[in-house]
């Protein structure tokens, strides 16, 4: 069976996929790069039988011809964060058992000492693509393999796996792709990671299913951004709150003939997606009130895929985030486990249908915990007004929400544990404008001799991802704790607020 991302990418051949730095790549070029890299990852083999290949590559053509390739060769991709540390990539690859590394070029060198001391065989993708190499025969693909793994923080001190197949990305796909009015006329810029289900599902493979065109960024570059902005290049924009609050400042910043044609080009665009964190809405009135665009909000998480959105041709209400999605079923239940049936009563999200994922790699217990019969249990509560759903927040006070990113509050503390000057230490969400929330730390010091927040900081940047970093620093002589000696956190967010 073909892959379906894959099938569809022949009926587009000759429109550009990629537009970066002026130069184009079809999707034929894509297509022929992907069964290039297939070949170079079967070696030999007729099918890598759901083997792991993590990707370290950059965003555009190389990072979807990676993806691709590995699909193609039946193995299960892993894309990694550019942005992470070496102990959290280890962790990852030895986590999922991963066989096969592929690297972009000028990512070999950051990861020479791990790949050899975890014996893991790496290729360097613009070696591979260039390599001669007789056509493949590639294996037949059956939409129910696994395809694809996303390492999310969940409620655990450690990153699990969430494992979807084939068919899960295809009907998340098909989902939105109905939704949003996807076609092969749309043009997206694409900065967010693609280690992350926004990225990667939302933006390039709904524009790559569609046969639209995609202008990757290295990096969020805010003034050329706003160029391209300026010159119409899009006509659909998809961000994380935290960047609509950049983009306002930036706008505003500008002279009046430069925002002018920004806001011109922002309010051309047929569609922007604000969603992987609650949007703010005084954020969601001053966008308007700057480009006339009234900001489409979402809810999904990487074990479902989007379920939620406001919608496309009806009114997009501040504060919420919509109605169920296409194929997408949608119930609430109450702490004392009683379906909601009625409007204003909170009740926790589960959701059901064939956009939901398949397990948490190799964790079948926390995989069975995480479902209702065949109902996942997101750990979100909300309420229904109108038929429009409004998150209310998280179950546990463990997760926190930062520019897009759930972050587990428990595997920061774990890291915090290994500073030889810290003895305790509890991390909580506090609310913050440009970011949703903010990460915090109390902790209590073994010897406070010497220390200082900044240095600590410092040394934060050695061991956890930028985005864990503690922005909030408070030293106590003692944690909150109840009668079992238990940390409270909601009286430890306290003390951030005196």
């Amino acid at each position: 069976m073909t892959i379906p991302i894959v099938h569809k990418a022949h009926l587009h051949a000759d429109r550009v996929a990629f537009l970066s730095s002026g130069t184009t790549s079809s999707y034929h070029q894509l297509l022929h790069a992907s069964k290039s890299l297939a070949a170079s990852l079967l070696d030999r083999e007729t099918d890598l039988e759901e083997q792991r290949v993590a990707l370290l590559v950059s965003p555009g053509v190389p990072f979807a011809a990676a993806q691709w390739g590995v699909w193609l060769a039946g193995g299960i991709a892993l894309p990694l964060s550019l942005s992470a540390t070496e102990s959290e990539w280890r962790y990852m690859l030895t986590d999922a058992q991963v066989s096969i590394l592929i690297v972009s070029r000028e990512w070999r060198e950051k990861i020479r000492t791990m790949s050899d001391l975890t014996g893991i065989r790496v290729l360097v993708l613009e070696d591979e693509l260039t390599a001669p190499k007789t056509s493949p025969c590639l294996p037949t693909i059956d939409l129910s393999r696994r395809a694809l793994i996303l390492y999310t923080s969940g409620t655990t001190s450690k990153p699990k796996g969430v494992v979807t197949t084939h068919q899960t990305i295809t009907s998340q796909i098909e989902s939105l792709v109905q939704a949003w009015r996807w076609s092969e006329s749309d043009r997206i810029p694409l900065f967010l990671p693609l280690h992350h289900i926004h990225g990667l599902i939302n933006v390039m493979s709904c524009a790559l299913w569609s046969g639209a065109r995609i202008e990757p960024f290295a990096r969020l570059e805010i003034d050329t951004l706003l160029r391209r902005v300026a010159a119409k290049s899009y006509t659909l924009f998809m961000a994380v709150p935290t960047i609509y609050v950049k983009l306002i400042d930036a706008i505003q910043a500008l002279k009046p003939e430069q925002r002018d044609a920004v806001v011109e080009g922002f309010h051309s665009m047929r569609l922007m997606v604000s969603g992987s964190a609650a949007l703010p809405e005084t954020v969601f009135a001053a966008w308007f009130q700057l480009t006339g665009q009234t900001l489409l909000e979402r809810y999904g998480m990487t074990e479902i895929g989007m379920a939620i959105s406001n919608p496309y041709d009806q009114p997009r209400l501040p504060g919420t985030v919509g109605k169920p999605l296409p194929g997408v079923d949608i119930r609430l239940v109450s702490e004392s486990n009683l379906l909601v049936e009625h409007e204003r009563v909170p009740g926790e999200i589960q959701v059901r249908g064939p956009t939901v994922f398949k397990e948490y790699w190799n964790r079948p217990e926390a995989t069975s915990a995480s479902f209702d019969n065949e109902w996942f249990r997101t750990g979100d509560i909300a309420e229904v007004k109108d038929g429009y759903y409004r998150i209310l927040g998280r179950q546990s006070v463990d997760i926190i929400k930062s520019g897009g990113y759930k972050l587990s509050a428990l595997e920061i503390e774990s890291a915090l544990l290994d500073h030889p000057q810290i003895a305790e230490c509890a991390v909580v969400g506090v609310v913050d404008p440009l970011w949703g929330e903010a990460v915090a730390a109390a902790i209590v010091l073994k010897n406070p001799s010497g220390f200082s927040c900044e240095a600590l900081r410092d040394w934060c940047r050695n061991h956890v991802s930028v985005y864990k970093i503690p922005k909030h620093i408070l030293v106590v002589d003692q944690l909150p704790r109840n009668a079992m000696g238990k940390v409270t956190k909601p009286l430890v967010k306290t003390l951030f607020l005196k």
